[in-house]
């Protein structure tokens, strides 16, 4: 698995002529890093004298960004899944009108299957957005930056992601299909950006 390996080859693989990983797996290394650096500044507030009134809600938002984390380091080996997948699809035999036939219905299939890890990146994602404010208000103040951070690698994960799904999407001719998923997209974004935004503004006036 390439989440085992050291994080130099992971980036040697990103930048080699390898079709995975790619953008997909990069996006979930970003949500990964926003989901850790919630967890910082968790892990920088807990058993803090300062910060005992809070200390509930922090050891809560501690252990949803852990299992985030967690979550997103699988999707990077799901999404290199996915598309090795479809790359194999590709790669088919299309001599006969058989053979098409097949290859056509095996890469919409793997498409389909494609869609799955960056959209699940993009629920994490949001997740993720979700929890740097209060990380950001409630904290440990010498680790706001890192919530700021967080909301960045979050958002950059969560379009990153976006575009993967829509890149799929774009080559699978089922189209109440697309327009599902586009929907869920859709749904999933909506003022997630502003969000972003709204903690940035919030960390920068605190630095």
């Amino acid at each position: 698995m390439i989440t085992e390996n050291p994080v130099t080859t992971f980036l040697d693989e990103l930048a080699s002529a390898k079709p995975a990983p790619g953008g997909g797996s990069a996006a979930a290394l970003c949500g990964a890093l926003g989901a850790a650096l919630v967890s910082m500044v968790c892990n920088l507030t807990v058993g803090k004298k300062k910060y005992a009134d809070v200390e509930g809600e922090i050891k809560g938002i501690l252990e949803k960004s852990e299992e985030l984390r967690r979550r997103f380091v699988q999707l990077i080996e799901d999404d290199i899944a996915a598309y090795t997948a479809v790359s194999e699809a590709f790669k088919m035999p299309r001599d006969t009108e058989e053979q098409k036939a097949a290859r056509e219905e095996a890469i919409q299939k793997a498409l389909k299957a494609a869609v799955v890890p960056p959209m699940r990146m993009v629920e994490a994602s949001v997740e993720t957005l979700k929890l740097c404010m209060p990380v950001a208000e409630k904290g440990n103040v010498n680790a706001v930056s890192d919530a700021g951070v967080a909301a960045v690698a979050a958002e950059a994960c969560m379009r990153s992601a976006a575009m993967n799904v829509l890149i799929n999407l774009g080559q699978i001719a089922d189209q109440e299909f697309v327009a599902q998923q586009r929907a869920r997209l859709d749904e999933l974004m909506r003022g997630m950006s502003e969000l972003k935004e709204q903690v940035v503004a919030y960390v920068v006036a605190k630095l």
